[in-house]
């Protein structure tokens, strides 16, 4: 890796990305396509290596500063990413994960470059047709593959779960649970917990998450790779941690009440080890925020 592209590189796991990919000797230059529309100004960092663009992957042929540029590895992070949100936004969530993926694959023919594809751990268990979201990573898992078998794309898919950590979002519809509670917790409001809370979840941190997709993308060719905790816990557990008081919500479509990861796979080959644990995590968030 000396040239990279990451689209998204403005949002929550994009930023954690590129401030770990800065300080790789071997990378030259980082490029950040970000629409802005969850990506944040406050989260560039100051590098000589990384150039910001604000652009969409749904004209990303067409940018003519990308267009110069010869990338050999291309990180997709931009993509629609929540799953009840996805009922209501359909029209976004698939204009940017069916045709702003199509394009990025195109483009990373185009540069005869690497794929490494945000995958989502929402896709696995029998049915994948629990929301617009989890249907759109599904079909985009099958069209990387596809692509690989039809045309050598040169990929590498790795599987997100429930990430949590700096730069997490904390309001709006695009907001996660870690980040809720938080931000709950900091304004004094009771902690709220979709129903029926026994969901368990496997909470992996940002900065692993970061670590597991440099170690896929520098070390496997057209794999997939589980990038977790190894951990799973209820949201009543997890609220629990927080010492906090709580108020439950009515059940969401598209939820799924389990996830744990399988990381042996990215242990065996890529040397990946998750260091952070949730409970530590928010231990040290409330001992921070007293």
């Amino acid at each position: 890796m000396k040239t990279v592209l990451i689209t998204g590189g403005a949002g929550f796991i994009g930023s954690n990305l590129i401030k770990l990919l800065i300080a790789k000797k071997e990378i030259k230059k980082i490029y950040s396509l970000d629409n802005y529309s969850t990506g944040k100004i406050k989260n560039h960092i100051i590098s000589k290596k990384i150039i910001y663009l604000k652009g969409s992957t749904l004209n990303i042929n067409l940018n003519k500063t990308l267009n110069k540029i010869n990338f050999d590895t291309i990180f997709h992070l931009a993509e629609f990413s929540r799953i009840v949100p996805s009922f209501k936004h359909i029209n976004e969530c698939w204009k940017n994960n069916t045709i702003g993926t199509f394009n990025v694959i195109n483009f990373v023919l185009k540069n005869k470059a690497k794929l490494v594809y945000s995958a989502s751990s929402s896709v696995l268990g029998k049915n994948k047709n629990l929301s617009p979201y989890s249907w759109t990573k599904y079909a985009n898992n099958e069209l990387i593959k596809n692509f690989s078998n039809w045309y050598d794309l040169n990929y590498v898919i790795v599987y997100y779960y429930n990430v949590y950590g700096q730069n997490q979002i904390k309001s709006g519809f695009m907001a996660a649970v870690i980040g809720i509670f938080e931000k709950q917790y900091l304004s004094n409001k009771p902690l709220s917990i979709v129903s029926p809370g026994t969901q368990k979840r496997d909470f992996t941190h940002v900065e692993d998450i970061v670590v597991g997709t440099y170690l896929a993308a520098k070390k496997s060719n057209n794999e997939e790779f589980h990038i977790g905790c190894g951990k799973n816990y209820t949201l009543k557990e997890v609220a629990k941690m927080f010492k906090h008081s709580t108020i439950m919500l009515d059940e969401r479509p598209g939820e799924r009440f389990y996830s744990l990861s399988n990381s042996n796979k990215a242990k065996k080959i890529l040397g990946y080890q998750p260091k952070y644990d949730l409970k530590t995590y928010i231990k040290n968030f409330i001992k921070k925020n007293k």
